[in-house]
């Protein structure tokens, strides 16, 4: 599009009341869009085809579009704003430590006073083995930053060989290229010649798929298992760490049997193998514990964390460093050679201080975990009755069910679609038709609302997710799907 035409359309835009009042142009936003926009994981064609969807303004659980449509988001935005929207205190703060000291580095032996009583903070709610962190400024940095932590780690303890990690098959770590290197998406891997050298990948604790004839319980001690295979056949001494997301987010709320952390942790201790928590996802209450990893039996070294330190309104991510890896960084290891420029930026920090707050005072992960979690939990079971759901199940805020071709009596019995047919996709279209934002993983849908999600809106969202479920089974059964 030529620059003059941009210009006219930018023009359209801001007569039809951007931002100052709620009117929008929406094809004209689109339009600009399509021309200038690259989003991420997006055929770019087929969106320019259809056309954007704007998101406008956002309230408690609630965000409106450009035409004025109204969505239950069941997505936190993507994981992350667990204090829910139009939380003016966090923009307050934000605004004052703009007017104070908007930005300055962390390097040269420089601080801020946001970033020392943030990382005070978050050692203070943290488990007990941690006592330092790092500052990024996403998910994906911090996990960039681990693979330099283990490895640089291992060189101070004169063990430079231990340089592998080991990830997960259908895990997600990020799109920087040790973080895509560490997630096991092989659609990702495709593109680029990844994973880089020294990570290696073993299977999922997903028992729908993998553990037909056993028990979840016998299941998961299998699935971890698999990890000590994998250092055996690579030799322990070749062996830096083990990364894994307490419950899978991006790859479809994978949720571990309660046997598998437990072993996987015994594991790591048995063969001195580093363990680290991606919480990206999972931590600030998003399964009913600050950190997901205290939920399922870890004992990590590390802890990757971003999204829910500020609820998402400003980005920030970092590290949680365990006290074996700070003293070695710290007390042993001179320079580590690595950062970046918005690491411990005021702004976010200071954001990330309220929201905090806001967690801590409103106790909204104690009410995940007493009250909210366990009602969707309920709401799921109930909606794991729709004829076209195999199984349902949830852990604090997050939860999942699998459309499914035949229901059968056990997990293991269902008969799922065809994946051509991305029977998940038309479902995820439904939703958003219906006011709620729901997502496809395959033909997995998935949710994370706000934390700050009451009994009532979950009833609300369920039967939002229900009317759309019965669509979907429409739409299969007229199409000839079942």
């Amino acid at each position: 599009m030529a620059t003059d035409e941009s210009a006219v359309l930018a023009a359209s835009m801001i007569s039809a009341g951007i931002p100052d009042v709620e009117t929008f142009d929406t094809r004209a936003i689109q339009a600009l869009d399509a021309a200038h926009f690259l989003h991420p994981f997006t055929d770019h064609a087929a969106l320019r085809g259809k056309g954007a969807r704007v998101i406008v303004r956002g309230q408690g659980v609630y965000v409106w579009d450009s035409d004025g449509h109204q969505l239950i988001d069941g997505m936190s935005g993507l994981w992350c704003v667990n204090v829910g929207y139009g939380r003016t205190t966090i923009s307050q703060a934000v605004y004052r430590q703009m007017e104070t000291l908007p930005f300055y580095n962390s390097f040269f032996n420089t601080t801020n006073v946001p970033a020392v009583q943030l990382a005070a903070e978050l050692v203070a709610l943290a488990p007990p083995q941690f006592s330092h962190v790092f500052f990024t400024g996403s998910g994906s940095e911090a996990n960039d930053t681990v693979v330099r932590m283990v490895r640089r780690y291992w060189d101070i303890r004169g063990q430079p060989e231990r340089q592998v990690i080991i990830s997960r098959h259908n895990a997600y770590h990020g799109s920087t290229l040790a973080g895509v290197s560490l997630g096991g998406m092989a659609g990702m891997h495709a593109q680029g010649g990844l994973p880089v050298p020294g990570i290696r990948h073993i299977g999922q604790p997903n028992y729908a798929e993998h553990g037909q004839g056993l028990d979840e319980n016998a299941f998961g001690l299998v699935a971890a298992g698999w990890l000590e295979d994998e250092i055996l056949a690579l030799g322990a001494d070749k062996v830096a760490a083990f990364i894994g997301e307490p419950v899978q987010g991006a790859g479809g709320v994978i949720i571990p049997p309660p046997t598998y952390w437990p072993e996987v942790q015994r594991i790591c201790d048995k063969y001195g193998v580093l363990l680290v928590a991606d919480e990206v996802i999972c931590g600030f209450g998003r399964l009913g514990a600050w950190f997901g990893s205290e939920l399922l039996g870890m004992r990590p070294d590390l802890i990757s964390f971003a999204k829910g330190v500020t609820s998402g309104y400003v980005p920030l991510g970092g590290v949680l460093v365990g006290k074996r890896v700070a003293y070695a960084l710290v007390e042993q290891g001179g320079d580590f050679n690595h950062g970046f420029t918005y690491s411990g930026h005021p702004v976010a920090c200071a954001a990330a201080l309220e929201n905090l707050r806001i967690l801590r005072d409103e106790r909204l992960v104690e009410k995940v975990a007493l009250e909210t979690g366990p009602h969707l939990k309920a709401a799921f079971q109930q909606l794991a009755t729709h004829p076209l759901v195999g199984h349902a199940e949830s852990c604090g805020m997050v939860a999942g069910l699998n459309l499914v071709r035949v229901k059968g009596a056990t997990v293991h019995d269902c008969v799922p679609f065809e994946r051509t047919l991305q029977v998940g996709m038309l479902c995820r279209g439904h939703m958003f038709g219906n006011g709620i934002i729901m997502r496809a993983v395959g033909d997995r849908m998935i949710v994370a609302p706000p934390l700050v999600m009451t009994k009532a809106e979950i009833d609300e969202m369920a039967a939002r997710i229900w009317m759309c479920l019965d669509l979907t089974l429409a739409d299969a059964q007229h199409r000839g799907w079942m």
